[in-house]
Formats: C-alpha cells, structure tokens, sequence
C-alpha cells in the first residue's frame, strides 16, 4: 500500500497532467494579460478566503513582476485569529454577502482594457461571482481559476444558479477534486490534505511565464523581482525598486478618475 505521503504526491501529478492540457487557454489568459499591461493598465486579481494566496502568488514575490492590482480583501480573507473578533465565521458570512463586491471596486477607475484573474476553488463565493460579473458588465476580459468537478458539485448561491464560470471569458481547472481534500486515513471519515491551491499556484506560474515572454517578445521585458543571490545585492535592489516604482505609477491611474471626477 501506497504511504500517506505517496498518495497525495500522486494526486498532485495528477492535477499538474490537468494543468497541462489547458495550456491553451492558459497562453490566451497570458496574452490578454499582455495585451493589459502593454498598455500600461493592470490585471485586477481578486480571491477570498484562501484563495487570496494565489493573488499573492502572482504578485509581487520573487520571480514576479509589475503589472497586477492584487486586490486582498482582509475582511474575507484574514485567518489567523480562527475565533473571536476578526474570525473566521465572519470572514465566511462576510464573502457571501450582496454588494460587497461592488464597493470594493467603488475604489477605483476600472476601464474596459483592463483585464482580471478571479480564483473561487468552489466557484459560488458571492464576492468572487459578483466580482465577476462586475467587471464583465463594465467590459473587461475575466479569467477565472475554480476546481471544475468541486463547482460542478456545489450549489449556487444565487437565485439564478449562476456561478463564477458563467461570468468568465476564460476558465481554468485547478484540477481538485470534490470537497478539495484528496487523501483518504484508514479511521477517519473525512479526507485530508487538499489540492485546489497546488493546481491553482502551477495555473498562476504558468500564466505569468507566458506573460513574461510575451512581454519580452513585444519589447518590454518585465522588471522581475530577483533574489541577491542570482544577481548581486545592487542588480537585486535595483529590481525591486523599479518594480515597486511601476506598480506605484500604474496604480495611479487607477485613482484618476474614481468617481467620475
């Protein structure tokens, strides 16, 4: 019998062979995003709950570069304290609540070439859907990250039983299976481990090596931030300045106008 370890790792191969045969639509997510940042506007990244990490997995970390408004929303996505205030509980009721989506958004000057990545592993969070549909309706191009077979199975919160994959121009499959866990434990009736954020962080790395070399090949190679130790503390310090500098100034423009004014 496979060990515990085994198991997981497997499923893990699985869902990289998932990833693999979408990379189409991956490469067509890398060159609207390409398309958005040559412009000199953002992708807006958006996800609750734990699917905050793969807005943080796109940017800025090690090996990422400018170009994205990660939207992290603390109220649904802060886990740390589990119980009392801040907790969990609200953090749950808080990303199936009407309108918030809207007023997150209130924030800025979104236009129509812009572009988005919405990651909702079930694909029915309220915030994430609406989210969606949101920027849809104002004309940006959406893609979306869920676990197919997981959203497939889960209800929609909505009268209309729409859910994220129906605002979504692109949609991509973590790979995960229902209810996300995917190690059975001999005693144990519910099963461990889950795999929705493995899938999900190997979507977003693929999309951002596409995008790096679309950008390249178009003439504007992305300033990526780069440790000390594969360039030198000063080529290193240099990178992240001068990402952090374009993403301030193309933040900017996203408060131009907010409001109309």
């Amino acid at each position: 019998m496979p060990s515990y370890t085994q198991t997981y790792l497997s499923h893990c191969a699985d869902i990289a062979e998932t990833v693999a045969r979408q990379e189409s639509a991956i490469r067509t997510a890398a060159e609207t995003f390409s398309r958005t940042i040559r412009s000199g506007r953002m992708v807006h990244l958006f996800g609750s709950g734990h699917s905050r990490i793969m807005v943080e997995e796109m940017w800025p970390r090690y090996g990422s570069f400018p170009g994205f408004n990660p939207i992290v929303e603390l109220a649904v996505s802060f886990h740390n304290l589990v119980v009392g205030a801040n907790g969990q509980r609200q953090a749950m009721f808080l990303e199936n609540v009407s309108g918030y989506a809207a007023q997150i958004l209130r924030n800025f000057d979104i236009r129509s070439d812009d572009s988005a990545l919405v990651i909702s592993s079930s694909g029915t969070s309220t915030v994430a859907v609406e989210m969606a549909e949101l920027l849809r309706d104002i004309g940006v191009t959406v893609a979306g990250i869920v676990s197919k077979a997981h959203s497939e199975a889960s209800d929609s919160k909505r009268p209309d039983g729409r859910k994220l994959g129906d605002f979504c121009d692109i949609l991509l499959d973590s790979g995960a299976p229902v209810g996300d866990a995917m190690v059975a434990v001999e005693g144990l009736d519910t099963p461990v481990a889950p795999g929705s954020t493995i899938g999900s962080c190997l979507i977003v790395n693929c999309i951002k090596a596409e995008l790096a070399a679309l950008l390249t090949a178009a003439g504007q190679p992305p300033k990526v931030l780069t440790a000390a130790n594969l360039v030198g503390k000063e080529r290193s310090n240099e990178l992240f300045q001068s990402a952090y500098d374009e993403h301030a100034h193309r933040l900017a423009g996203l408060f131009q106008h907010v409001g109309g004014t």
